[in-house]
């Protein structure tokens, strides 16, 4: 099976043959984890770092009152929490949103891995995509309304998921509840459903057993404003 990080790290620079070999070892071994499983909770301290490998998984924080904002999606190829080599503890919730295969990586081997350059220019460049996706993200729920909030979403799914190879032309597997999207967007169950019956009825998009079709991607980034450039996607490191 492709390494999917590899393949993620690759859009920003390329790696060594020994860089590779290292990467592809950190993937082995693997666990499946059920859908709706909380990684790791707000608060906790952990001696490993997580990687998603296959599935849907989120950052998300609660509220005393049990409401939950999702503040960043997790696909195949993503690091959960790179982080955790620094900080004592989380300061927000992982959990699977489908079956996840995750690795736990121990701490010390990624601190290993950052000796190598390249591998530490990646790392950064990861963190670096995570800051400017939480910026976007402010900004769609701070300046874009409902509709166009969803579209954003799913255009910026689409292009990290064909980053992957795990979209098609056509569309991609969306293996999330219309209640998941509204607490990305912060819009209610109801309001959501409305959202994407329109988006439907305007010809854009067509969501159906967990898939989304995308009917005209050109016109759906164009009503979004979608601009994929927080993403980094053309490789940013130069040399000299």
């Amino acid at each position: 099976m492709e390494n999917l990080l590899i393949r993620k790290l690759e859009r920003f620079a390329p790696l060594s043959s020994d860089d590779r070999k290292l990467l592809d070892e950190i993937v082995i071994p693997s666990r499946l984890v059920p859908a709706r499983s909380d990684l790791i909770r707000e608060g906790q301290t952990s001696d490993n770092v997580r990687l998603i490998l296959k599935g849907f998984a989120c950052r998300y924080k609660l509220l005393p009152t049990g409401g939950r904002q999702i503040v960043g999606y997790l696909l195949p190829g993503d690091f959960c929490d790179l982080h955790v080599c620094i900080l004592n503890a989380m300061d927000h919730s992982i959990a699977t949103l489908s079956p996840c295969t995750v690795v736990d990586i121990p701490r010390q081997r990624i601190l290993d891995l950052t000796d190598r350059p390249g591998i530490a220019r990646a790392f950064w460049w990861v963190t670096l995509v995570d800051e400017g996706t939480l910026r976007e993200w402010l900004l769609n729920i701070g300046q874009r309304h409902a509709l166009q909030r969803i579209a954003h979403l799913l255009c910026e799914l689409f292009t990290r998921l064909q980053t992957v190879g795990l979209a098609e032309v056509s569309g991609f597997e969306l293996p999330l509840t219309q209640a998941d999207i509204g607490d990305t967007a912060g819009l209610s169950y109801v309001h959501v459903n409305r959202c994407v019956q329109t988006l439907r009825d305007m010809g854009m998009i067509t969501i159906k057993n967990r898939a989304v079709v995308i009917n005209d991607l050109d016109r759906l980034m164009k009503y979004t404003s979608f601009n994929p450039n927080y993403l980094h996607l053309d490789g940013v490191y130069r040399v000299g």
